[in-house]
């Protein structure tokens, strides 16, 4: 079986699309990866790029792309909804085929220890490779966000794993990890009121009580004046995505509001998404077998 890695990594820059190109172009150079996707966003302001191959070209691909972003992504200028705390913000690892999670992690120190050797951008691992319990959340190594970073990080608690304990000048700092495959979800509302929003997602994440495998935050989306429930959902088989959508739909109604519509950021697992058109189609006695393209691949 062949060694097959899958990386997602978030660039903090969604609006200018020539420096998006540019870090994309970066990572199909490399000999070995194969681009899938990427989608930007305004609002966020920013971009999540999904690629696979070897192990070895993956972790290249990851270091420069991040090296041109370095280049291209000024953090002290950087406004955007979505939490962050550098230019490369975000590079998880996930097992794919013949590869193991052990494995991830390792990729995961490798470059962590070289982002900071080579380019001098302060390195955090987390989720399965983190090496703090507390740096498993990624939210809690983004506490603060890039601006509160900036002081925070000369704090004895707040020292990154790899590199010194003061923020690159432009690139700010980044997160490193591995983990298993996550669908990004957001749920629109019919509503500017962005509370309303915080409080769904304070009801469904793990930190506050929820799921455990459910990250959320509620924001604010300019462009269209309404809130948004931006979801994470780290393991699809526990939480479903048509579990997330009807708890934050019945959450919604209680403050008199309606979902407008909802969104995948990046790639999903098939099996996801047949789960919810089993449940909302009411399938009796359905074997994902039915699926054509699942059959083909028996061929």
């Amino acid at each position: 079986m062949s060694k097959l890695v899958q990386c997602v990594p978030n660039f903090s820059e969604g609006r200018r699309v020539k420096v998006i190109e540019e870090i994309v172009a970066v990572i199909k150079s490399v000999e070995g990866v194969n681009l899938l996707d990427y989608s930007r966003d305004e609002s966020h302001n920013r971009c999540v790029v999904t690629f696979v191959g070897n192990p070895e070209s993956v972790a290249e691909a990851a270091f420069q792309a991040a090296k041109r972003a370095a280049q291209l992504i000024d953090m002290s200028r950087h406004k955007g909804e979505h939490p962050r705390i550098g230019a490369t913000d975000v590079i998880p690892f996930i097992p794919i085929s013949g590869v193991t999670m052990a494995d991830c992690i390792e990729l995961a120190r490798s470059l962590g220890k070289r982002l900071a050797h080579e380019l001098d951008i302060p390195v955090y691992l987390f989720e399965e490779a983190a090496t703090r319990p507390e740096r498993k959340d990624l939210s809690q190594i983004r506490k603060g966000q890039y601006e509160g970073l900036l002081e925070s990080i000369k704090e004895p608690e707040r020292k990154p794993d790899f590199g010194s304990a003061r923020v690159h000048p432009q690139a700010g700092a980044t997160a490193v990890g591995a983990r298993p495959p996550l669908i990004a979800f957001n749920i629109n509302l019919g509503t500017s009121d962005v509370n309303i929003a915080k409080k769904i997602a304070k009801a469904i994440r793990g930190s506050s009580g929820g799921f455990p495998s459910i990250k959320g935050l509620g924001i604010l989306i300019e462009e269209t004046n309404s809130a948004q429930v931006t979801i994470n959902v780290c393991n699809y088989k526990h939480v479903p995505l048509f579990r997330v959508f009807e708890i934050v739909r019945r959450e919604a109604a209680r403050y008199g509001v309606m979902v407008t519509g909802s969104e995948i950021v990046g790639l999903t697992p098939a099996e996801a998404l047949i789960d919810v058109a089993e449940f909302y189609l009411q399938l009796e006695g359905f074997d994902k077998n039915q699926v054509l393209e699942n059959r083909i691949k028996g061929y």
